[in-house]
């Protein structure tokens, strides 16, 4: 449950007067190895009876200093901020990041945030968190600023699977590849899409298997394709019901610029148009392809459910 208070900015943040571990990052995905920087935070602020906060960042930096390859972000700022909430921190402080606050040098950062803060006690960073203008500061500056101002300073290593760092930049590459399993186990929890069940062409009636469409667009993709998910809505009585469904661009019936996903659930479908729900990803079964007659991409959905059917131990 999301419960804690979202704060539009450093200058909007009136703080009770109590001990302030404050986690910061960019954080986009939430994933474990951020997971390990806020539950720092949370930790030390539950034994002293302060109060854990984050402090994140809109837009990427990458939007300011080079907009034409701006990084694309798993997670916008709305979700970024639930994700956040859900961890159990108190407070998520999302700052504009403009030219004015980029330009702050290094070395005022602490006192910056300081005056902003006057409750700061320790800040809980990851090992290469780099900060102020031209990203000068490391952790070394930051903890002999901290000491000038009094305020701990908490760098978490980061967490490696299989071998490799846990990172955005590594997530991104899983989404893009179709690696849902992989970025699955990265993130810590099941990668999903929320969204509005929308009036489709009805194909999938015709031929036997009807879809669920949700118009849905995160700034970075997922590969285009087939995956085994699960959804879930109010109707579902928040169980998650088994389905396959494809996620693009619907290139054998339609031309058209707008992915969606189009989801056939493996069960009855409690779910009709104007419906919330929930897909999460699990599985991904093929990439998506151009059929030559809608025969061919009936048979090839056949057995796109008949693998789902499958992962799920129909």
């Amino acid at each position: 449950m999301n419960t804690a208070r979202q704060i539009d900015g450093l200058d909007h943040a009136q703080l009770p007067a109590r001990p302030l571990h404050l986690a910061i990052g960019m954080f986009d995905g939430v994933h474990l190895g951020h997971r390990a920087v806020i539950d720092a935070a949370i930790q030390s602020a539950r034994r002293s009876g302060g109060l854990a906060g984050v402090l994140t960042f809109w837009p990427h930096p990458s939007a300011l200093f080079n907009p034409e390859k701006a990084t694309r972000l798993i997670a916008g700022p709305e979700l970024r901020a639930r994700l956040l909430g859900e961890t159990g921190v108190d407070l998520v402080i999302t700052q504009p990041f403009t030219p004015q606050f980029a330009a702050i040098e290094a070395e005022w950062v602490l006192p910056y945030l300081k005056k902003k803060l006057p409750t700061l006690s320790t800040v809980y960073v990851g090992e290469n968190w780099r900060f102020g203008q031209g990203r000068r500061g490391d952790i070394a500056m930051l903890v002999a600023e901290g000491k000038k101002q009094h305020i701990g300073v908490v760098s978490a290593q980061r967490i490696n699977h299989n071998g490799e760092p846990i990172s955005s930049t590594r997530i991104r590459a899983c989404l893009e590849a179709g690696r849902i399993e992989e970025a699955n186990e990265l993130f810590g929890y099941t990668y999903f899409a929320d969204g509005v069940v929308a009036a489709g062409k009805r194909l999938g009636r015709t031929i036997g298997f009807p879809t669920l469409n949700i118009a849905w667009e995160p700034a970075l993709r997922p590969r285009f394709g087939v995956y085994a998910v699960r959804v879930s809505g109010p109707k579902s009585k928040d169980a998650f019901l088994p389905a396959v469904a494809n996620y693009g661009l619907r290139p054998t019936v339609e031309r058209s610029n707008q992915p969606r996903i189009e989801a056939h659930l493996l069960v009855d479908c409690p779910f009709v148009e104007g419906d919330s729900v929930r897909v999460e990803w699990l599985k991904f079964i093929r990439p998506e392809t151009k059929f030559s007659s809608i025969s061919g991409l009936t048979d090839q959905i056949s057995k796109d459910r008949q693998e789902a059917a499958a992962f799920f131990g129909f």
